[in-house]
């Protein structure tokens, strides 16, 4: 397993790490994704920590806090052999205090993922989505607070827009508050929109991408072919409404260039998806899940290979999506596109 920075943070984290959202299994959306209790988690941890991945990400609203809890048991007994993070803010709850980034929720917050992960301090906390009606200010200083006291090691962020993380990150230098390493994205061929603002500013910020996703919401599980019905236990059945959306058009056109490529190399489908992925600047882990064995086994055989610069800029036409204003201009005309380099050629250099 590689490791890389987490952006410009001294933390090293492995390529690949576990999501456990599967874990717990509560709920329409959750439940469709796996059920997978104690017992099956510990296992799927023993492959993980065998093959190098020494991060699990979870969630308190992944199953109502029950996938923290199931992580909490697996790793019982090892946790100074794993990175732990977790995230906070959306809501868990009806209540006023149940959502959100105020100083009184996110010490509620961590204290009760503190409990439920049976252990003293999580290793990256993050906010899982910007609230407008808390000053950054605030925000930041709890932060500070909860890593001044050991509860947590490293901050970051997930889903947020590129000025709400510039804000936060102004902010934080100018009270000496924290910076954030990370930013979890939706990123995968078949949602490039993290390229367009996301990437320059974590490039120039040194921001750490943790991809969430990176099969296209089980869309690149090689499962779905051009022409062929859904397959009747797809997940999407239940939750395709929850997911990024994508046209028809655009997800048969990826699937045909990964299938292409699969004949010419041996490898599957998510295979040949995710070692895209960690080729692609900014990027520091991209996480995987799975509902059982197979499915670990199988992503794991993401790493320990790479794809050849030909075949990465065939995945890169396939999957391209005209750039909205005002990137298009950067895009399309060479003047626009020397002055500011790292918005588009970054990606370019990385193929």
């Amino acid at each position: 397993m590689e490791y890389r920075r987490l952006g410009a943070s001294g933390l090293m984290v492995p390529a690949l790490s576990f999501g456990a959202g599967t874990f717990g299994g509560r709920g329409p959306l959750f439940g469709a994704w796996g059920t997978t209790d104690a017992r099956e988690a510990r296992r799927l941890v023993d492959i993980c920590l065998d093959a190098g991945i020494t991060m699990f990400d979870t969630a308190d609203v992944y199953s109502g806090g029950a996938s923290e809890e199931v992580l909490g048991e697996a790793i019982k007994g090892r946790r100074d052999q794993v990175l732990v993070s977790t995230k906070t803010s959306l809501p868990t709850g009806d209540g006023p205090g149940d959502a959100g980034s105020s100083r009184s929720r996110l010490i509620t917050a961590c204290e009760e993922a503190l409990r439920r992960l049976g252990t003293d301090h999580i290793d990256l906390f993050q906010l899982h989505a910007f609230d407008a009606g808390t000053p950054v200010e605030e925000v930041l200083a709890t932060l500070d607070t909860l890593v001044r006291a050991g509860k947590v090691r490293y901050v970051g962020v997930s889903n947020f827009s590129g000025w709400q993380v510039m804000k936060s990150l102004a902010a934080a230098e100018r009270n000496g508050h924290p910076r954030y390493a990370a930013h979890q994205v939706y990123y995968s061929l078949l949602g490039r929109d993290y390229e367009w603002k996301l990437m320059p500013l974590a490039l120039d910020q040194g921001l750490g991408a943790i991809v969430w996703s990176p099969l296209g919401w089980g869309r690149l599980t090689g499962r779905i072919r051009r022409g062929a019905p859904l397959p009747p236990d797809s997940r999407l059945h239940r939750t395709a409404d929850y997911g990024p959306p994508v046209t028809e058009e655009h997800l048969y056109g990826v699937v045909d260039a990964l299938d292409e490529i699969a004949a010419e190399t041996g490898r599957a489908v998510p295979q040949i998806a995710l070692n895209w992925l960690l080729r692609r600047p900014t990027v520091s882990s991209v996480i995987i899940g799975a509902r059982d064995e197979r499915q670990l086994r199988q992503n794991l055989g993401a790493v320990g290979w790479s794809l050849t610069p030909e075949q990465m800029a065939r995945l890169d036409a396939a999957s391209h999506r005209p750039a909205p204003y005002p990137y298009f201009p950067y895009e399309r005309q060479e003047g626009f596109a020397r002055l500011n380099p790292p918005l588009f050629a970054a990606p370019d250099r990385a193929a």
